[in-house]
């Protein structure tokens, strides 16, 4: 009978134990940070492929905080408004989370959107339509730390 030497037993048993809790990291029981990538809006009549996401409204680092259905910039971030979310689904490996934000008060800027976050890597996607604009927001999720 063939012995496996004990390192390689305790090497593949850490290494189960760390691809499972970074699995759940996304699952939607703890809140996660994620940081704004590449930003792309578009209209009817171009497409800006280069889109500082403050210029769009949005936090460059925000913190999602799915007990309280809530996405907030971090502490840093020059964009101080909070987003509601409304849904949280598990579809297949990914975490969606939807909501619709009516944006500033007094302009008509107002627009649903969907944010679909890997639960394998934590690759965030952000779909966004509001007024004759859409955005496509890429971006990465990670466990949030406990002081942002």
């Amino acid at each position: 009978m063939f012995k496996y030497p004990k390192i390689l037993v305790v090497a593949i048993g850490l290494i189960g134990l760390t691809t499972a809790a970074f699995a759940g990291d996304f699952d939607g029981s703890s809140p996660l940070s994620g940081t704004v990538g590449k930003v792309i809006e578009i209209n009817q009549y171009r497409i800006v492929d280069d889109v500082d996401p403050d210029t769009a409204g949005l936090p460059k680092k925000f913190l999602i905080d799915f007990k309280a259905k809530v996405l907030r910039p971090s502490n840093d971030s020059l964009v101080r408004r909070q987003i509601s979310i409304k849904s949280i689904e598990h579809v297949e490996k990914q975490t969606v989370l939807q909501g619709v934000d009516e944006g500033v008060e007094g302009v008509e800027d107002g627009l649903a959107w969907s944010l679909t976050i890997s639960k394998k890597d934590g690759i965030a996607v952000l779909s966004a339509s509001g007024n004759g604009v859409a955005y496509v927001v890429f971006g990465v999720c990670r466990p949030a730390k406990e002081n942002q």
